[in-house]
């Protein structure tokens, strides 16, 4: 099988090709093929995908190429991942310095920072989409890019249900909830439902029987790991669920804020002088083998012990704990998509998929995150109990929103733009709503339009 990764030269690409170095089963990826517009990232990854090769001492190794030509890329591939950032780190920087500077929460994918960053990422990807249904209208298309949620439904509009997005977030969650009670991950069902970064474990459930209850019941347990830490025992008691991550910054939104407003440094700062520096060392000629790969797990391991450090401020819990620095795993949750899309060897999965009816709040086009069995034909959202009213609340605020960003960047309207910020639970103000569009036009070439 061929894979196209785009945004090839992306900090994250390692840890799809360690995964594939890692399959060795028949109908496995042979091939993969790198596209960046930047080629200096292009020449880095190359030389850390060269190292992994040669530590893994894997024979077969799928072959590797890069290419900054779009069409070249896409051409013959069985799978496409689609893993951008447009307008880079410093663009995410200053997402989060404009939001701020306004009194509201600035994050990559939640609050004015998503939005601002899905306005200018949907245009993008709405024309990948095109380009890959015309080129490689047969290809299974992988969405990692954020918003991902949004990201994933403008995709949707072009490839229908070829696109699927992953993320993760729930993933990781599930698996320290599982292990926490004492059961192997890939052998508990997930109950977990929502939209993308804003969604719920509301059961976890082990031979058929939910323990989830029992997990609740036990304040020192539930504090033991990164969610029960983050959001407390009598929080997650009253809710009667676990919640995604991302949801500390809508359960403690003012007090994030602050925190966010206080540091020295966001944390897209922090990212872009961090990866500055990886890229610079890994790209430089003459340096030895291995020396490559070195330089991305020293970059790779600090920037996950400083994950939403602010908001663990915030929590008063301190520093992450050794058996919280395991991510979700978002390239195995790739990897056994595509076995199972290839294969049809059947999986289930929390995947950012269309509604089909799953939630009765939203329509049937919505993309929501729920588990879903995958086969051959795709990934088919799973039945679950209706949200109860608080997520009803938040789940369809939030996707309203999501409608105004894909209306607005269709449109370039400066009035759908507005009422995307506007209507954002974390925006609680039109006033301020305008001012944030104004502040991103004026730093987004992209978004000048809509002054």
């Amino acid at each position: 099988m061929r894979l196209t990764i785009l945004g090839g030269g992306g900090f994250r690409v390692p840890l799809v090709y360690g995964a594939l170095l890692g399959d060795h089963a028949e109908g496995r990826v042979s091939h993969v093929t790198l596209y960046d517009e930047d080629p200096g990232r292009l020449t880095a990854m190359a030389r850390v995908l060269a190292d992994q090769a040669r530590a893994a001492g894997v024979p077969d190794a799928p072959e590797v190429t890069a290419t900054g030509d779009l069409d070249e890329a896409l051409r013959g591939a069985d799978f496409v991942f689609s893993a951008i950032r447009v307008g880079g780190l410093e663009g995410r920087a200053t997402d989060e310095r404009v939001a701020l500077a306004e009194g509201v929460l600035g994050q990559e994918t939640v609050g004015a920072g998503g939005i601002a960053y899905g306005l200018r990422t949907v245009p993008v990807v709405r024309a990948l989409a095109r380009r890959i249904a015309r080129i490689a209208p047969e290809a299974w298309v992988i969405n990692f890019t954020n918003p991902a949620g949004v990201v994933t439904e403008a995709m949707a509009e072009e490839l229908g249900d070829r696109v699927i997005g992953i993320c993760d977030s729930p993933v990781g969650l599930g698996r320290r909830i599982a292990r926490l009670l004492g059961a192997r991950p890939e052998e508990a069902w997930i109950d977990y439902v929502g939209l993308n970064h804003l969604g719920w474990v509301r059961g976890l459930r082990i031979g058929g029987r939910d323990e989830l209850p029992r997990l609740l019941a036990d304040p020192e347990a539930l504090e033991s790991f990164e969610e029960g830490r983050l959001f407390g025992a009598e929080w997650l008691r009253s809710l009667g669920a676990v919640p995604n991550e991302y949801l500390h910054y809508y359960y403690f939104n003012r007090d994030t804020v602050r925190a966010y407003q206080e540091v020295k440094q966001t944390r897209g700062a922090f990212l872009r002088d961090q990866q500055r520096g990886f890229y610079a060392e890994a790209g430089r000629p003459g340096q030895p083998a291995g020396a490559a790969l070195a330089a991305w797990d020293r970059t790779r391991a600090e920037r996950e012990a400083t994950y939403m450090a602010e908001n663990r401020e915030v929590a008063g819990v301190g520093e992450r704990e050794e058996s919280d620095l395991e991510s979700g795993g978002y390239e195995r949750v790739a990897l056994a998509l595509m076995r199972a899309i290839a294969r049809d060897e059947r999986a289930t999965l929390i995947l950012n998929v269309r509604n089909r009816g799953t939630l009765s709040v939203l329509d049937a086009e919505a993309v929501i995150e729920v588990p879903c069995l995958v086969d051959a034909n795709g990934a088919h959202p799973v039945a679950v109990d209706p949200l109860p009213l608080h997520a009803v609340g938040l789940v369809t605020s939030v996707k309203a929103v999501e409608r105004e960003v894909l209306a607005a960047a269709a449109s370039g309207a400066r009035a759908d733009a507005v009422k995307a910020f506007a209507l954002h639970p974390l925006v609680d103000s039109v006033a301020v709503a305008r001012r944030l569009l104004d502040g991103y036009a004026a730093q987004h070439p992209g978004l000048a339009h809509l002054r």
